[in-house]
């Protein structure tokens, strides 16, 4: 399950995942953090959507703001215990073949409708959506999920490629500007994160530090929804673009080194202490 979340350190997760790591408590934290990051990180481009659309309105700014933090609040408060009671009725009652997953995509459509309604992205919906789900649906569904997103997932990096265009970084100011967002991205992560995490020792801090480096896919969609809004032009939307893809290629050799040590499953699949 952790190796598909839809997060922007999926792919930290798919690392920890495959080397066994992910009971360690800097792997539990990174986790968790990540989905509180990527909550916040698309509430505020919710905020800043609103102000693009127009002149500022404090009032209305005030109200989108009230409704996505509740919308928000209210799904992850109360989403995770209504959904363990609704599926085994549904799967009781329903007699389709595969009755919880058409109810998860029904889920998830409709809680990106609603996201859309309440001022906010509508992938803050269906994050949300495989949020509530996760605990209370069957592996099956996981597994049909993983399908329907690898069928998807080519289009979503088509559409990124389409407007990405390299004539953007055919200047150096360009380049330096991509290269300098490059370096904060992943100093802020590993130097704001590392200290919050560094009462736990120095080693958890650096791993924690390390796995919040990626910005992945959410990265990406933000880039899409900015542009779309015309908020940030073609250098900016290839520059964003760049920091997000470099951001995940850098992650598993520093986890690597990170968790230097740490034990990490044995051809056999058991789990033994790394040299």
């Amino acid at each position: 399950m952790a190796g598909r979340l839809a997060t922007s350190v999926g792919i930290t997760a798919q690392v920890l995942a495959a080397k066994g790591l992910l009971q360690e408590r800097a792997s539990q934290i990174i986790l968790a953090a990540a989905v509180i990051d990527d909550v916040l990180g698309l509430l505020i481009l919710a905020l800043v959507s609103s102000l693009a659309k127009g002149k500022v309105n404090l009032l209305e700014l005030a109200l989108t703001a009230t409704l996505a933090i509740g919308f928000t609040l209210i799904v992850v408060k109360w989403g995770t215990k209504t959904m363990k009671r609704v599926v085994p009725h549904v799967h009781e009652n329903l007699r389709g073949a595969e009755a919880q997953f058409a109810m998860a995509m029904i889920l998830l459509f409709a809680l990106s409708v609603l996201a859309v309604y309440a001022g906010v992205a509508a992938i803050i919906g269906a994050f949300l959506a495989g949020m509530v789900l996760a605990e209370s649906v069957s592996h099956r569904v996981h597994d049909l999920a993983q399908g329907v997103s690898e069928l998807l997932v080519p289009f979503f990096l088509a559409g990124i490629g389409l407007h990405f265009s390299l004539s953007a970084l055919s200047n150096w100011s360009t380049v330096t500007l991509a290269g300098l967002v490059l370096l904060a991205a992943i100093l802020s992560k590993f130097i704001g994160c590392g200290l919050g995490a560094y009462r736990l020792g120095r080693a958890d801090a650096s791993r924690v530090g390390v796995g919040m480096i990626p910005r992945g896919e959410v990265g990406m969609v933000v880039a899409q929804i900015g542009q779309s809004l015309g908020v940030i032009g073609e250098h900016v939307y290839a520059v964003v673009v760049l920091m997000s893809v470099a951001t995940t290629l850098v992650a598993p050799p520093l986890l690597k080194l990170a968790y230097r040590g740490l034990e990490t499953p044995g051809p056999d699949g058991e789990r033994f202490r790394g040299g």
